[in-house]
């Protein structure tokens, strides 16, 4: 590798790390959001809200992608995403400063989701420009090499505020941490901003760009080029449905949603949490460069396939492994006192013990009965009607465990499996980046890449969280939230097979 591209790579590769740092703060914080910005009194409602509010920022990813990939195309990647990173920067920080819930209201969770929306609009500009820059300033036979370095960052980036927040957390203390230490991950965003800045100033146009636009081959409208011409509209819905649709859902299920599956399903204290799957990542996120490298040589569409199978197969099986190992006491409740839930119609009393038994994480099957009464049977034990100290005596002669024992977790297991999920993150999201960039010609390449990236990413992965855990709430199965992301990895599986077409030796510089 030149000095030059190790410039390119690593100017590039460092800014989206901190802008990854800054989007990931919200959903590694979002047990503590519910309880900040929004009403008291339905800790699962307010749950889901700080989720939604989550998802909010995935929502206008496509947007953010067609207005600042139009400024990329018709201005430049540089100063394009020289912009997003200032727009994220600013909003992470703003958020480190917000009053909550109790200061001002209904005005709180408002704000909160402006400046997630904010994020969202800047993340959308941000990974076209820097994956296109990168690309286009790499050779035919290192491109999936390449770009693989901009795709570790997401992973990085999530690693960098798992460990800030930790720091945070142990340092000041649970109290202080609650009350005020959690806007101090946010206000750093100012210091990692003028980082970000300060090394992206000192890079130079991407050479294709300026190519195009010295013979005059520029786009003059790239949204009416990218989406109203056929073939190129076919091969964005191509991308979105047979590529990054699976591969945003690989990636919320193996970072995210393992994170909220061990704190809020199997109890593991936040830093027993935070440590096993920060060191999962750092064991995976070489394989990112490997499976980039490695589609150099065999193509990108086996390798990313390859993950989107083999993912919908093990989710299951791999989530009931790390119940085993993660929370044992449970994994055994669930297996000698099931729980089932027998009413005639579910009313207020019924829900609210289904919210009951659903905050605490435990599995349970819901039976239509002819009685009106409100049973339910824990094993061998049954209970009338729903009274919250009857039921937590129960539970706890069941066998049920109020929190995971960190004396009992099988640490080199759980680490495995968990490793086990970021692979398949990076077999399908090492090679992406040079896929997308090689499948869109130069003159509206930002533009057409981004839009079914970020939809890929931020509807059908941003929202995973929030669909995940209510079909859990909805259904009581605390499996049933990968039924979602199994179903749109075997989507994208099917149409890729059948209509993608190989991309590894397309010719960059077209249009």
């Amino acid at each position: 590798m030149k000095k030059s591209d190790r410039m390119v790579i690593t100017a590039s590769s460092l800014g989206t790390v901190f802008e990854w740092y800054d989007f990931y703060l919200y959903g590694s914080l979002a047990v503590f959001f519910s309880g900040l910005f929004f009403p008291k009194g339905n800790d699962t409602a307010a749950f889901l809200a700080s989720l939604a509010t989550f998802g909010a920022g995935f929502a206008v990813r496509p947007f953010g992608a067609l207005f600042f990939g139009r400024v990329g195309d018709l201005v430049g990647r540089k100063y394009t995403f020289l912009i997003t990173i200032i727009v994220m920067g600013l909003s992470t920080a703003f958020v480190g400063l917000l009053p909550t819930y109790e200061d001002i209201g209904i005005l709180a969770p408002i704000l909160l989701t402006t400046l997630r929306l904010a994020q969202g609009l800047a993340l959308g500009g941000e990974y076209g420009g820097a994956a296109t820059y990168v690309a286009e300033h790499s050779e035919k036979n290192n491109r999936g090499y390449y770009t693989s370095w901009i795709q570790t960052t997401a992973t990085l980036g999530f690693l960098l505020s798992l460990s800030v927040i930790l720091t945070c957390r142990l340092s000041l203390g649970e109290s202080e941490f609650k009350s005020w230490g959690w806007r101090i991950p946010f206000l750093i965003s100012v210091i990692l901003l003028i980082i970000s800045v300060y090394i992206r100033l000192k890079l130079n146009e991407s050479p294709l760009f300026l190519k195009m636009k010295s013979i005059g081959k520029l786009s003059k409208s790239p949204l009416r080029d990218s989406f109203t011409k056929i073939p190129n509209l076919k091969l964005v819905l191509l991308a979105l449905f047979g590529a990054t649709a699976g591969q945003g859902v690989i990636w919320y299920t193996g970072q995210f949603y393992a994170l909220f599956f061990l704190q809020n399903t199997l109890k593991i204290d936040f830093q027993y949490a935070y440590i096993i799957i920060g060191i999962s990542l750092i064991i995976a996120t070489p394989f990112f460069i490997f499976f980039g490298r490695l589609s150099d040589r065999i193509g990108r569409k086996k390798v990313m396939l390859s993950a989107c199978i083999i993912a919908a197969l093990t989710y299951i099986p791999i989530f009931k492994g790390i119940t085993m190992f993660g929370n044992p006491a449970l994994d055994l409740a669930i297996q000698n006192a099931p729980i089932v839930i027998q009413t005639k119609n579910c009313q207020k009393e019924c829900k609210d013990l289904k919210e009951y038994l659903a905050k605490k994480g435990y599995n349970y099957d819901t039976q239509t009965i002819s009685d009106d009464v409100l049973k339910t049977k824990i094993g061998m034990t049954e209970i009338r009607n729903f009274a919250p100290q009857t039921f937590d005596n129960a539970l706890k002669q069941a066998g049920y465990p109020e929190k995971a024992n960190p004396a009992d977790i099988n640490y080199p297991m759980i680490i495995l499996l968990l490793t086990i999920l970021v692979l398949f993150v990076a077999m399908i999201y090492g090679p992406i980046a040079a896929f997308l960039v090689e499948l869109f010609p130069t003159q509206i390449r930002y533009t057409s890449m981004s839009l079914p990236y970020h939809i890929g990413n931020g509807w059908f992965g941003g929202f995973l969280p929030l669909i995940a855990a209510s079909v859990v709430v909805q259904t009581g199965n605390i499996y049933a939230g990968l039924y979602y992301p199994i179903a749109v990895a075997l989507m994208s599986f099917v149409v890729g097979t059948l209509f993608l077409k190989e991309t590894k030796d397309n010719i960059l510089d077209r249009h």
